[in-house]
């Protein structure tokens, strides 16, 4: 899971690019880097928050009126420069990349790659090798004319061609935006729509408007964009040197959205597939208290208190619908990074007292409901029923919004292994028993759904549930010869899991 931005500006689009990535920093705090062009790339790259990477004197060196950006979601792995996106290659044209999601077919399409295109990895990275495919491809559909002798609308449908070719030989989710040199922008979403990309405009004069592509559109306010719509499931976008759009929907599967964007990733004030992300989660909470009450009848907590601050919203609405107080009783320490995608077990322990603070005055001798968006490994959730516990609360109920997570994720979040996800290895019983708490109540997978699809022109079949025991997306269309990869040995967008 990581955050991308593409940009096309009338002016120097570098200062919007930082800004954006500011406003992606949720989707990734490991790394981030900014690739802009004018008669070249210009690059910087670095291990850290967006803030700690870029200097004034960065900013002045990345020059040019396109680029694109991208903030590292972190996985178990090696945390390089070399594998820190965005990613560039020299043939065709010069190509810059920058990719969200995850192949699952990672290992075949390496070896197609390198030993039958002869294109050379630097990486263990599956962004770099669906680049190199992507480039390949490209260079044969334009060939070895002159670049300037070729119409935009000649090199679209080159591109559409090579987009085509990617859909019908990877598994897995790709949102990518790519710069190519001297021809434009492009913006590239899978046939199933797993990972989010939205398509912003801002108009320059009547005649003339920038354009916007990102994993979210937090920032289409702050920069002055207006949200025009999402990329479509397997559709390319173009962004031509004159400014003019092309897209094409080269081909549909299922649309499947990840259900993880909503229940955790995503921030609150965001609009992904016409689905309203606060709205959701309003939903959310409110299927969660007429569970609660369909459950436990006859009991009633005194306090309602997020687990801060994803599910505060789950929080407040699920006490709406249970007639009880809310309150923010745990406080959260907006300086410490999210837990759940800090880099290893260890770092996550750690700080979930570093970044939680009790407050005794909303805890003491009551009956306390902690609401928490999901339950993943248990970590995060047994410190918190333990904290509430040393604070004086009478009883401790937990209830999850999201249900309980049992098989890996195949597509880009950091649920690699079985055996880390404690769904997967003890009943609810055990689980209440391991967090320390008195009751235990998570969502079903029907209710999650339909908090999420309830409302909204959103076009959504299914959003995937896989790691919630729900059907993996590529069992059900990929070729049969061709297995699921690893998860354990399959590398993530960040290029961080080498092969053994």
């Amino acid at each position: 899971m990581c955050g991308i931005v593409g940009i096309y500006s009338h002016n120097q689009v570098a200062p919007d690019l930082y800004d954006s990535m500011i406003q992606l920093q949720h989707r990734g705090q490991d790394a981030a880097g900014i690739i802009t062009c004018d008669v070249q790339f210009h690059v910087k790259k670095g291990i850290g928050l967006v803030q700690d990477i870029f200097e004034q004197r960065h900013m002045e060196r990345l020059r040019g009126p396109v680029g694109i950006g991208h903030t590292r979601y972190p996985t178990s792995g090696s945390r390089t420069d070399d594998e820190v996106q965005p990613l560039w290659t020299s043939v065709p044209n010069g190509i810059a990349f920058a990719h969200n999601g995850n192949i699952v077919n990672y290992r075949e399409m390496r070896r197609e790659v390198q030993e039958n295109r002869k294109r050379y990895l630097n990486s263990y990275s599956d962004s770099e090798m669906l680049m190199q495919l992507f480039a390949d491809e490209l260079h044969r559909c334009i060939g070895s004319e002159p670049d300037r002798s070729i119409s935009d609308e000649a090199f679209f449908q080159g591109l559409c061609d090579s987009a085509e070719e990617m859909f019908r030989s990877v598994e897995g989710a790709v949102s990518a935006v790519m710069i190519i040199k001297d021809r434009g922008l492009v913006a590239i979403r899978d046939p199933h729509g797993i990972r989010p990309l939205v398509y912003g405009r801002r108009e320059v004069t009547a005649e003339a408007a920038d354009h916007i592509f990102a994993s979210e559109d937090a920032m289409f306010y702050m920069l002055g964009f207006n949200r025009v719509r999402d990329v479509q499931p397997g559709e390319i976008v173009f962004v031509s040197r004159d400014r003019r759009v092309y897209s094409r929907r080269l081909r549909a599967g299922r649309f499947t959205p990840c259900i993880f964007e909503y229940v955790y990733f995503a921030r609150p004030d965001a609009m992904l597939n016409n689905v309203n992300v606060y709205r959701s989660r309003l939903r959310m909470g409110q299927n969660l208290g007429k569970l609660w009450l369909r459950t436990y009848p006859e009991i009633k907590p005194h306090v309602i208190i997020p687990a801060p601050a994803t599910s505060n919203t789950m929080a407040l609405s699920m006490a709406r619908e249970l007639g009880v107080n809310y309150s923010e009783g745990l406080y959260k320490n907006p300086f410490i990074g999210r837990t759940f995608i800090m880099p290893d077990q260890a770092q996550r322990r750690q700080s979930v007292r570093y970044k939680l603070s009790p407050q005794e005055l909303e805890i003491r001798n009551k009956d306390v409901l902690i609401v928490d968006d999901s339950i993943v490994r248990g970590t995060t959730s047994k410190e918190i029923v333990h904290m509430v516990r040393e604070f004086g609360a009478r009883r401790v109920y937990f209830a999850s919004a999201c249900s309980p997570v049992v098989q890996p994720c195949y597509y880009g979040v950091d649920i690699p292994t079985r055996e880390e996800l404690i769904a997967s290895r003890m009943s609810e019983a055990e689980i209440r028993e391991y967090l320390g708490a008195d009751l235990l109540l998570y969502q079903t997978v029907e209710d999650l759904v339909e908090a999420v699809t309830r409302k909204g022109d959103h076009q959504i079949d299914t959003p995937c549930t896989a790691c919630l025991g729900g059907t993996y997306i590529h069992e059900e269309d990929r070729d049969p010869e061709l297995g699921l990869g690893d998860p354990v040995q399959t590398p993530t967008s960040d290029g961080t899991k080498e092969l053994p």
